[in-house]
């Protein structure tokens, strides 16, 4: 079974994170951001990976950036060597006046590019750039290739759930094993 349980403790947030890659969608999420635990609500339904997190944190921004790290972690680790998996995920998520794109390589080679077009300076409670943030802290965390950008959207809120949800399906895929696969999906037969 593809699981996994993280805990981050610092002097500004104390975060534990469970993951389970063959999951239903099932989350628990408790991290005192509203907005977050809705984003990481609609991830975990959306990806199917089952998801327990809790937050306690001295400032929003500190909550979100633990979080994300926590997640990206906890998945990395559940991913383990990669073998068999289908490595590859990509979606487009249309959501009301928004729609998202995402693209991830489960390479275990960092690197991200986030483009939301968020405009305002909050969604809900949370701020903007904590919410672009987060993709970020989140990518690099699970040690692999993830952009996210939004095509077009007139709602900052639903930019950036077609956001997570674009990049849960691609997740949802990349994650997927593959019963034809032997080994890594690599032709170097390393990841």
């Amino acid at each position: 079974m593809r699981t996994e349980e993280v805990y981050r403790k610092t002097k500004e947030t104390d975060v534990k994170v469970t993951v389970n890659l063959d999951g239903e969608g099932k989350v628990v999420v408790a991290t005192g951001v509203p907005f977050l635990d809705h984003l990481i609500n609609s991830f975990g339904t959306h990806s199917l990976i089952d998801i327990s997190a809790s937050v306690k944190g001295d400032l929003v921004h500190h909550s979100v950036e633990d979080l994300a790290i926590g997640l990206g972690d906890a998945l990395n680790k559940a991913l383990g060597t990669r073998e068999g998996i289908a490595r590859f995920g990509s979606a487009a998520v249309p959501m009301d006046c928004s729609l998202a794109f995402a693209a991830v390589d489960l390479v275990k080679r960092p690197y991200f590019k986030i483009d939301l077009k968020l405009r305002g300076k909050k969604v809900e409670e949370m701020p903007t750039e904590d919410i672009v943030h987060f993709f970020e802290s989140f990518a690099t965390a699970l040690g692999s290739n993830v952009h996210v950008y939004v095509e077009y959207g007139s709602n900052d809120h639903h930019k950036a759930e077609a956001a997570i949800k674009a990049l849960a399906l691609s997740l949802r895929q990349a994650i997927a094993l593959d019963p034809k696969r032997k080994g890594v999906p690599s032709s170097k037969g390393a990841m």
